[in-house]
């Protein structure tokens, strides 16, 4: 009987321990989200994050919630749970990611949400060296990689909007020079009238290798009478 009691002392506290490890990795990765105004965060990566290592210590203890039945009898496939696990987050992950114009949001929100699934997935069959090392590498990316992402080169995208009073518009001409000037290339440039014919509308899509330009370019915008509103809008997560 005392080893019974023992051995089910034991389960618990592995049980525990797990839970609890899921809920601290989950919660450091969300709260690296929650830091940055994602819409998914602190609580959304715990839950998934536990939820995952619950629904494979299901699998793990299989034999406890199926006394009765004759061990040769049970099948058990662990990596079933994890595929099934997996694929739920998908639409959770989904959930996240939503569509601005051309611009596409969530994308990287919705991968640490998939992370942190398979991160818990890990915590729940007892991996810790490699739950750990994933939930570092995960925080690192997250943070770090911000920094370095700032830094290589690439070309910045924005939608950019121009309005004019009707009878004071900006030539087509001068408009792609000026935004020439500012190191900006112009595309998708198309033209609209607004507010029953009083206001004419630019709207483009720019790029520059230096996305300090934007800020040169609004500054530069703000000093213009004619310009009655303008908008520079960047593209990605």
């Amino acid at each position: 009987m005392t080893t019974v009691v023992s051995l089910l002392g034991q389960e618990f506290i592995v049980i525990l321990t797990r839970l609890a490890a899921a809920v601290l990795i989950g919660a450091v990765i969300g709260f690296e989200r929650s830091f940055h105004g994602r819409p998914a965060g602190f609580r959304t990566h715990a839950l998934v994050c536990i939820a995952s290592a619950m629904l494979m210590l299901v699998t793990v203890y299989q034999v406890e919630w199926m006394k009765g039945v004759p061990l040769e009898a049970i099948r058990s496939d662990p990596t079933r749970m994890a595929q099934g696990i997996m694929t739920g987050i998908g639409f959770l992950g989904a959930g996240v990611i939503f569509k601005e114009g051309l611009t596409v949001r969530g994308l990287t929100t919705a991968a640490s949400i998939w992370t942190t699934a398979a991160i818990g997935i890990l915590v729940g069959i007892g991996l810790y060296l490699a739950a750990t090392v994933s939930a570092i590498a995960t925080i690192l990316i997250l943070s770090g990689f911000r920094y370095v992402e700032m830094r290589l080169p690439s070309e910045f995208y924005a939608h950019h909007t121009l309005k004019f009073d009707r009878e004071t518009v900006m030539p087509e001409d001068e408009l792609r020079a000026l935004v020439g000037r500012h190191g900006f290339s112009v595309a998708n440039l198309s033209y609209r009238l607004t507010e029953t014919g009083r206001i004419f509308e630019y709207k483009m899509v720019i790029k520059t290798r230096d996305r300090r330009n934007a800020e040169r370019l609004a500054h530069h915008l703000r000093g213009l009478p004619a310009v009655l509103e303008f908008r520079i809008a960047p593209t990605g997560d």
